[in-house]
């Protein structure tokens, strides 16, 4: 029996209320129609000849485009790239991986004082002939690199590249006349790892005879003020050797000896010419890391120099003496055996071999 206000015989089959309902559920929105893809013309529209009942839209846009996606999605791994290449950069500081305090780089600069007058001459070159300098070879070419063999953890490419740096190291802290008189810095520094730049800078700002911060444990500076090259042509012999320290580090110790024809400043070439000698052992470090970025780690430098006073302030430059001078009288400054954290002061006396003969 149909309900109230329906016909007796019930509801018109697929009407409202009618039993066959199955299309009760869905809800045909604004939205729903908007999206659709075909649309039926109006009434009006229909009327002209030969118009089609239907006509398609065109898709509409959601969001960006398949190109504009792709160039986002670009932009991102661009921009993820650089942020892990900056995390995981070769030349990041090697503070990260080393402790600079585990090898705390340590000093010893010991004034040759000379048992008379300085010998002097018009001729540089005369000098060198009559002194144990005669038989060294000039300038970089003194440095010689022995032969090169792989140890158990540094391949023979790798030894000779560490080789090389050294000899670097040594040629611009040594012989380079704008580190000598020039008082420049900056071609020693690049050769050192990151975490020794703050000691080596300390040490340039604030010089002194504590075994860590002695400038001239770092490089050979001269009074610029007093004294001047006389021939550039410096004299040098020496020797370096390579061996593994352990699993992880290379140890090089090089071992020279650097004659300088000085004389006093701008007083020309006709002023006499004396021999400055410099002989520097210096041991360094390399791991993998200093060996792929050509860096020396600089451990321990024991450096013995003369004709000095022994009074002299040797930790910030070396003020030689001269043709005809003479040691100033006095020992070497007083030591004091309660402090801590200083080095003892030090003084030699310059052999009559080592000058050149009249």
């Amino acid at each position: 029996m149909g309900g109230p206000g329906d016909p007796p015989e019930g509801a018109p089959e697929g009407g409202p209320g009618g039993g066959e309902d199955e299309y009760r559920s869905v809800v045909f929105d604004e939205s729903f129609v908007r999206a659709a893809r075909l649309q039926e013309f109006s009434a009006q529209e229909r009327m002209a000849d030969h118009a089609p009942a239907v006509r398609r839209l065109p898709p509409m846009r959601r969001g960006l485009s398949r190109q504009a996606l792709i160039l986002v999605l670009l932009i991102a791994l661009a921009f993820g790239t650089a942020i892990y290449m900056g995390v995981r950069h070769p030349y990041e500081s090697p503070a990260a991986i080393r402790d600079a305090e585990s090898y705390p780089f340590r000093t010893t600069v010991v004034p040759l004082a000379p048992q008379g007058k300085v010998p002097g001459g018009a001729d540089p070159e005369s000098l060198y002939e009559h002194s144990p300098a005669a038989q060294f070879r000039i300038g970089a070419a003194g440095i010689t690199l022995p032969g090169a063999r792989d140890t158990s953890h540094f391949s023979e490419i790798q030894v000779r590249s560490a080789l090389d740096t050294v000899k670097e190291y040594l040629v611009r802290s040594s012989l380079y006349p704008e580190v000598l008189t020039g008082g420049e810095t900056r071609p020693v520094r690049v050769l050192l790892p990151a975490d020794q730049h703050l000691q080596f800078d300390e040490s340039l700002n604030h010089p002194a005879a504590d075994g860590r911060h002695a400038v001239t444990g770092w490089l050979i500076r001269f009074d610029s003020e007093s004294v001047e090259l006389a021939d550039p042509r410096i004299r040098v012999q020496g020797t370096l050797k390579a061996t593994e320290n352990d699993a992880t580090l290379l140890e090089i110790t090089a071992d020279h000896t650097f004659v300088y024809a000085l004389r006093p400043v701008g007083a020309g070439a006709e002023a006499e010419a004396s021999l400055f000698t410099v002989r520097r052992e210096l041991r360094f470090r390399f791991d993998q890391n200093d060996v792929r970025l050509h860096q020396a780690q600089l451990v321990t430098s024991y450096v013995q120099a003369g004709p000095l006073s022994c009074g002299d302030n040797v930790a910030e430059l070396l003020s030689p003496l001269l043709a005809g001078q003479t040691a100033k009288t006095g020992g070497p400054a007083g030591t004091d055996p309660f402090a801590t954290g200083r080095a003892t002061a030090l003084c030699g006396t310059l052999a009559a071999g080592a000058e050149p003969k009249s």
